[in-house]
């Protein structure tokens, strides 16, 4: 009975990190990383097209990761640009900023140039194969309609998995991490129109490492 007891509780705990790396049904079923996790170790393409592991990123110093929909959602501008007019505060608190997109490497340099027609200075790393969003729990399938409007919208713009031609999108969300990797603050809301205050995304990061 011990035995198939051990065996049921690793079945299904592999059951469940699978639908945590796994991209969700729907907006409602994404199973974020949670505080007092480690980040998962992914790969991502930063604007001069080069590989850059994530773990060895936030080894650099506290990072503040930023999950975003692209460069085509005004919400996102408009936190992207919110986020540079802080960034100053959160270097003097010793942060960097890490903002990560499904975005292509020429559409994340479009909005390194383009953002609130000012240059953004912190990095923006492109996820187009989903593998972050989907380790972090945060990448979601856009329903079939909803899908069909943005892409008839926004064409290339929008990602897809590849072989399924599926609309895939992060549900934003703002993490503090420290440069072992741990995530210490999160926060994460479906509803893509409400983004973490800048100020209180300061409160946080002066917190956290206290």
């Amino acid at each position: 009975m011990k035995t198939y007891l051990i065996a049921l509780g690793a079945m299904l705990f592999s059951v469940k990190l699978f639908a945590a790396n796994a991209i969700a049904p729907s907006v409602e079923q994404v199973t974020p990383l949670l505080n007092g996790l480690t980040i998962p170790a992914v790969s991502l393409t930063a604007a001069d097209n080069k590989a850059v592991a994530l773990t060895e990123l936030v080894q650099q110093k506290p990072s503040v990761l930023v999950f975003y929909r692209g460069g085509w959602c005004p919400y996102c501008n408009a936190q992207l640009a919110a986020l540079r007019d802080i960034e100053p505060r959160l270097n003097q608190l010793g942060y960097q900023i890490i903002a990560i997109t499904p975005d292509s490497v020429a559409s994340i340099n479009k909005s390194l140039n383009d953002t609130g027609g000012q240059k953004l200075s912190y990095t923006l790393l492109s996820d187009a194969n989903f593998a972050a969003s989907s380790a972090f729990g945060l990448a979601y399938y856009l329903d079939d309609k909803t899908a069909a409007a943005y892409k008839g919208k926004l064409g290339s713009l929008i990602t897809t998995e590849a072989g399924t031609e599926k609309v895939v999108l992060p549900v934003p969300a703002v993490y503090i991490v420290n440069t072992a990797g741990e995530a210490l603050f999160s926060y994460v809301h479906i509803n893509y129109k409400t983004r973490l205050h800048s100020e209180l995304l300061l409160k946080a990061a002066e917190l956290a490492l206290q």
